[in-house]
């Protein structure tokens, strides 16, 4: 008996499809029903699995991540071993790109300062920020799936938006691209910056002292990527100098974010606890993903959609 070691359960609708699909497998989400050296799928990772999955003679050959970012996932080793991983990517798509509209019409329109001025009952729109979305300068760092869906919705908005990717290759919804290596210049004239890079060695604490230091001080900074790719403590200093004016973090560097940190005192900084992503039918939509590259898998070995390429990372 081979055997798909899943870390969540589904729904038995789902469950007769697999068995539809890979009748010679046994899907489990306990791993003391499995023999572990004939496990050959997982759905999901997790750390307390590495000891009996990644070591010799043993059968592991897919894992499906349940998220897009794969960057805790142990990628030496399943590059060392064969293993191929897919991810989640397309899932998330909308409802981050909503998340991120919310944060801008938000801004554009005073409500972090409103909501500071509630606390205090406070009645004054004197000290707040007005303008419209459609005359500010949006950069948005990452041109994948959700760039391109939140660079669409944009410019059905008739907001120009400028994407940086690793190369400056055009990429759908985008007004204009740039390489990675612009950044700086880029980030100097855009009025909000968004990242949603996924985290490797090449992006982690790409938002640092320097970064922050040619932003524009009236610029906002949002964060719906991850967390490791700001400096945290870079991105402190520029609010409270003022390099900076305004931050919606949705990831942070170190999850949960501690009480005592000084992110949580600050006005102008809006935190969210990681929820960009979700969404209310995820089992739907991961499972169309899972059962075509099963299909896949089964047939010829071979996935159909979200492989990752183990040395980018993406």
């Amino acid at each position: 008996m081979k055997y798909i070691l899943s870390k969540r359960p589904f729904r038995k609708e789902f469950l007769d499809r697999i068995a539809q699909i890979a009748p010679e497998y046994q899907f489990e989400t306990d791993p003391a029903n499995v023999d572990w050296q004939q496990v050959q799928i997982t759905v999901g990772w997790q750390k307390d699995w590495e000891e009996q999955l990644l070591t010799p003679n043993i059968s592991l050959a897919w894992v499906q991540s349940l998220s897009a970012g794969v960057d805790t996932l142990p990628l030496a080793q399943f590059r060392k071993q064969g293993i191929i991983l897919s991810n989640a990517s397309g899932i998330h798509t909308r409802s981050i790109t909503e998340h991120v509209l919310a944060c801008l019409f938000m801004d554009v329109r005073g409500f972090p300062k409103a909501i500071a001025n509630q606390q205090k009952h406070l009645w004054s729109g004197s000290d707040m920020r007005y303008g419209y979305l459609n005359e500010q300068k949006i950069l948005i760092v990452g041109t994948g799936k959700i760039g391109q869906e939140l660079a669409k919705s944009l410019t059905a908005l008739n907001i120009t938006t400028t994407g940086i990717n690793t190369t400056g290759h055009k990429a759908a919804g985008f007004s204009r691209t740039a390489p990675i290596t612009d950044l700086l210049t880029e980030v100097a004239e855009a009025d909000y910056i968004v990242n949603i890079l996924p985290l490797t060695p090449e992006t982690h604490h790409l938002y640092n002292q320097h970064f922050f230091a040619n932003v524009k001080p009236s610029a906002a900074f949002l964060n719906v990527g991850r967390g490791a790719s700001v400096d945290t403590q870079a991105l402190t200093d520029a609010l409270q100098q003022d390099y900076l004016r305004q931050a919606y973090l949705d990831v942070v560097e170190e999850e949960p974010l501690a009480p005592d940190h000084p992110l949580w005192q600050m006005e102008n900084c809006l935190i969210t606890p990681h929820i960009s992503g979700m969404t209310p039918h995820f089992e739907k939509t991961f499972m169309e993903i899972f059962l075509e590259n099963l299909e896949g898998f089964v047939k010829d070995g071979k996935l159909r959609r979200n492989q990752v390429t183990l040395k980018a990372g993406y």
